[in-house]
């Protein structure tokens, strides 16, 4: 059976004008129907606590994230339903750079109460249809009005054996810097919407509905080749400095080698030189970033291939502290920012 036909079907016609007129155990019964049992789930939405089991010599990973609107979205331009997707598979992407297998979910929705009840039935197709992808149960999670515009708070568990399991603090030196897909797409796409883009352009589907490297991330973690692992959320630059900070390393990363997209190059063509900024800070991407001994080179592109995902080797992990970006001819390369940060 198609997962989201049955999330359509099991969503009740909407009997109700306003979400206050719905009211709040309205909604969450709303958003119930539409939900399905999921692996390991005991005790689901409904009581006071979901209740869920882990596989046997597994230990448990959580991660949460809030996306605030006017903050990580804009609804001007991001619709309902890849809203609804983005928001649990940046989540999903945290479970993945250490390896993790995705199970549970919940999800917290603080929302002014003038907003379409259409609106967030497509959100939750949305929501859903990721969970589906991934095979990640929803089991429960909070309702709340809002003064200040949409927000939602998104957690999930996941769980993996021990010894399989990936962190940040394990790149030695002489370690490959390595990174799945593409970079520097998400932020283009943001341009292009701030200058009157639409959804349908390449850069911006890459911001708007991001796909979490779950495949590549196990397969990694299967293949015992990784010293560490992160996701490229706020840009690579950023993201392996945590890596680098956690590991009491640094590294060098080479600008020329950076893997940039056929889509991300024709949008770029009409530019005097190559925008390698967005690819090094503009963040959004939720790649792998990881590294990884040179002797596992041909391990990790065999195991990518099997994936499905491209990998490039674009660095090299060094004993002295700090991250550089180096041009092709050994001069440091200057970085207008060091990737997204909240209060700055």
């Amino acid at each position: 059976m198609n997962y989201m036909h049955r999330i359509d079907s099991n969503m009740p016609p909407l009997q109700h004008s306003s979400l206050a007129a719905l009211g709040e155990f309205g909604l969450i019964s709303r958003i119930t129907s539409a939900v399905s049992p999921g692996e390991g789930v005991i005790t689901g939405i409904g009581d006071d606590a979901a209740v869920t089991s882990l596989s046997p010599g597994m230990q448990l990973l959580v991660s949460t994230d809030m996306l605030v609107e006017d903050v990580h979205f804009d609804l001007g331009w991001h619709d309902p339903s890849r809203l609804g997707r983005k928001s649990l598979a940046v989540n999903i992407s945290d479970i993945a750079a250490m390896g993790g297998i995705p199970r549970w979910v919940l999800l917290s929705l603080a929302l002014p109460s003038d907003l379409p009840l259409d609106f967030i039935d497509r959100f939750m197709r949305g929501f859903l249809g990721m969970a589906a992808e991934h095979r990640v149960a929803l089991i429960g999670g909070d309702t709340c009005s809002s003064r200040s515009g949409l927000s939602i708070s998104v957690t999930v568990m996941g769980e993996q054996a021990p010894e399989l399991i990936l962190r940040r603090s394990g790149a030695l030196p002489d370690d490959d810097i390595w990174v799945t897909g593409t970079l520097g797409d998400a932020a283009l796409g943001l341009k292009v919407v701030q200058n009157g883009g639409t959804g349908d352009d390449y850069p911006v589907s890459r911001l708007l509905d991001p796909s979490p490297r779950v495949s590549a991330a196990l397969a990694l973690a299967e293949a015992g080749v990784v010293t560490a692992m992160i996701d490229v959320s706020d840009g690579i630059l950023a993201d392996f400095g945590h890596i680098a900070e956690q590991s009491h390393v640094g590294g060098c990363i080479y600008r020329d080698d950076l893997p940039l997209s056929a889509g991300f190059r024709s949008h770029t063509a009409d530019l005097s030189e190559i925008p390698y900024q967005l690819a090094l800070s503009g963040g959004e991407d939720y790649e792998l970033c990881f590294t990884a001994h040179r002797s596992n080179r041909k391990k990790i592109v065999d195991c990518m291939k099997k994936s499905g995902i491209a990998v490039t080797r674009v660095g090299i992990v060094i004993n002295s502290p700090g991250v550089a970006v180096l041009c092709p001819d050994g001069t440091r390369y200057e970085v207008n920012s060091d990737g997204f940060n909240h209060f700055t």
